[in-house]
């Protein structure tokens, strides 16, 4: 669990701002080509929604396939499309794996030969199960007990799931309504201050390849974040 914490902290970090000086380049006539630049000292701060912006970004120039995409939006276009499963299909496949659990987390990972669901689920008692889901026939896998969990882990997750009174589901919807495009992650977590249980959920655009992570109260349904991951 503590894992899967970290690396949902690490998903989380917002974009750095970034600062660009532009140049003005002026041709003077008479047949001589005379060239000066200065500096522009206007307010040129970029975001991460400035075109400019991500054109100068190493992490997200395209790459050298020459079709204009990251390499993560690249391995999005060529994985996303290879799942024939959803993840609502796979989930209830994990959670049928282990009686009476409830799910804690699913990804979409593996090669886009071999595309799988990588789900997570919980007893009431916060013991959780691993379970492999094939992406194309939507067949599961034995469930794999995680028995690097202490105690602390399991009291965490079990009350977690107790005040997750919005599903997986609910909680996937609604970051579908909010952007459409496909759910390819969603996972139980809580927030940077630990006051507020969430669910994380990730919408993969078709269009852009562009992975957008909803950040959505597990007792409410609103939504607390919205990040746009262009790279």
């Amino acid at each position: 669990m503590v894992t899967k914490r970290n690396a949902t902290a690490v998903r989380r970090g917002r974009p750095a701002r970034t600062r660009s000086t532009g140049l003005i380049c002026v041709a003077a006539a008479a047949g001589a080509l005379l060239v000066g630049c200065g500096n522009d000292d206007g307010d040129n701060t970029q975001t991460d929604t400035s075109t400019a912006g991500r054109a100068a970004s190493p992490s997200s120039s395209p790459s050298s396939d020459g079709g204009g995409l990251t390499d993560d939006q690249r391995e999005r276009k060529e994985l996303v499309p290879k799942a024939k499963v959803g993840y609502d299909k796979a989930l209830d496949a994990a959670i049928a794996t282990v009686d009476k659990a409830k799910p804690v987390s699913i990804e979409l990972k593996g090669t886009p030969d071999k595309p799988v669901w990588k789900a997570e689920v919980a007893t009431a008692d916060g013991a959780t199960h691993d379970v492999d889901v094939d992406a194309v026939t939507g067949k599961a896998g034995q469930a794999r007990a995680d028995n690097d969990q202490d105690q602390d882990d399991k009291r965490e997750l079990a009350d977690w799931l107790k005040k997750a009174t919005v599903t997986a589901q609910q909680a996937a919807q609604t970051a579908t309504d909010k952007k459409k495009g496909t759910v390819t992650s969603v996972e139980l977590d809580d927030s940077d201050k630990g006051d507020t249980v969430l669910w994380s959920v990730d919408v993969v655009t078709t269009d852009d390849w562009n992975k957008t992570t909803y950040d959505i109260d597990a007792a409410n349904r609103k939504i607390v974040r919205e990040h746009v991951d262009r790279d």
